[in-house]
């Protein structure tokens, strides 16, 4: 995800702390914390790899600006905005600091280009079924303690983990800029050059705060999010 920090991106934070916050998110403000302290090895891998995938797809065919950044790295340090990541924890919207790659580097700049925009969606789906394979050997190989408090709380970090690599990988696939999406459609209609790419562009958090205001984002969440969750826990379980 590419993140922009200007007024409209404030107004879309504020438009979502207001609804974590109807929502009856920190009601109970103890509850509130154990979920967030149970998320978080979760949210540090899914957004680690996420951005580690745009900068070593980059390099590999390449680019070596994101080497330059050391981004070529699963260092959560190197990837982590330290105000997305506490909107991502407190309101439940944030990003990771974006990879930068200059497209005049690549060989074949289009196909090279969407390889890039897709690799942080594709690592997030690889992790949710790496996970749900290492769910699977965690309940089948330790039963018994998998029902001690410990073992409850692995339990709940893993299955946590791999719901939010499954919205962070349906997130960005969301055609709107500064999304991953939108990056990948640019590439395979190769619109960047049209005036319909700098409208949209230029309003992106604009549609997307659109979005969140009409309640879209939780629809496709509910009808992608959910059911991949389910289905990997079926098929590993």
């Amino acid at each position: 995800m590419r993140s922009f920090f200007n007024p409209v991106t404030i107004l879309l934070i504020v438009v979502m702390a207001y609804s974590s916050i109807s929502s009856g998110r920190f009601n109970s403000p103890m509850d509130w914390f154990i979920i967030t302290v149970l998320t978080l090895p979760g949210i540090f891998i899914a957004l680690s790899f996420h951005e580690f995938a745009h900068a070593f797809t980059a390099y590999k065919l390449g680019d070596q600006t994101p080497r330059f950044q050391k981004r070529v790295t699963l260092n959560p340090a190197r990837h982590m905005d330290l105000f997305g990541f506490l909107c991502l924890v407190f309101i439940g919207f944030g990003w990771g600091k974006p990879v930068m790659i200059n497209p005049q580097n690549f060989k074949n700049p289009r196909r090279d280009g969407l390889l890039v925009s897709l690799a942080g969606v594709t690592m997030n789906l690889f992790l949710a079924f790496l996970l749900g394979a290492i769910l699977a050997i965690y309940v089948k190989t330790a039963p018994m303690f998998v029902q001690t408090y410990i073992g409850d709380v692995i339990l709940n970090m893993i299955l946590f983990a791999i719901r939010i690599n499954l919205i962070l990988m349906i997130f960005n696939l969301i055609p709107i800029p500064p999304l991953d999406g939108f990056n990948a459609v640019t590439e395979i209609f190769n619109i960047k050059r049209t005036e319909l790419y700098y409208k949209i562009y230029q309003n992106g958090f604009v549609i997307l705060l659109v979005l969140i205001l009409l309640d879209a984002i939780s629809v496709i969440f509910k009808y992608t999010v959910t059911p991949m969750f389910y289905s990997i826990l079926r098929f590993f379980l």
